[in-house]
């Protein structure tokens, strides 16, 4: 049978460590910084900082497809038990839906940005307080499948092997 995946290494992966939270730093801290910046703009009126806002948006959104692809890759391969499937669903779903909000974002804040970029829509600050909710939450969410769950942990992946786990 042809193997698709090189051996699976003692953290069920084919590489040497997960990347999914690597990649995913940089979605958390733009993403974030988009709305510190957005809000920090509108109560100052320092315009300059949607600027600085719109491309981190744009970082966002570049980085939350590839922490996707690596999330989707390593989720497939972390072997979920008991409620970890459930918040790996969850997770995978807002995770989603959190790309589509951050291309929804960066599209219509290009098309502001091009009218007027001294000028923030208001409601694109309400959806900015949406966006930092769901990364707040993903974040909640992943860390309690690595420090509850221990998923891609040496010895959960060992028990698991073993059977202690299912």
């Amino acid at each position: 049978m042809l193997e698709l995946l090189p051996p699976l290494n003692d953290k069920n992966l084919p590489w040497l460590d997960v990347i999914h939270p690597i990649v995913v730093h940089f979605v958390i801290a733009m993403a974030l910084i988009t709305v510190v910046f957005d809000v920090i703009g509108v109560i100052s009126g320092k315009k300059n900082l949607f600027e600085v806002s719109f491309w981190n948006l744009i970082v966002a959104t570049v980085a939350i497809f590839v922490a996707i692809i690596f999330g989707q890759v390593e989720a497939g391969l972390a072997n979920p038990y008991g409620a970890s499937r459930d918040i790996l669903n969850i997770h995978s779903t807002i995770g989603w839906s959190l790309a589509g909000v951050l291309a929804l974002l960066t599209g219509w804040r290009y098309v502001a940005r091009q009218k007027d970029p001294a000028n923030l829509p208001r409601g694109f600050l309400a959806l900015d307080v949406v966006l930092a909710g769901l990364v707040i939450t993903q974040v909640f969410l992943g860390d309690k499948l690595v420090w509850v769950y221990g998923l891609h942990t040496v010895p959960v992946v060992e028990a698991i092997r073993q059977g202690v786990v299912s």
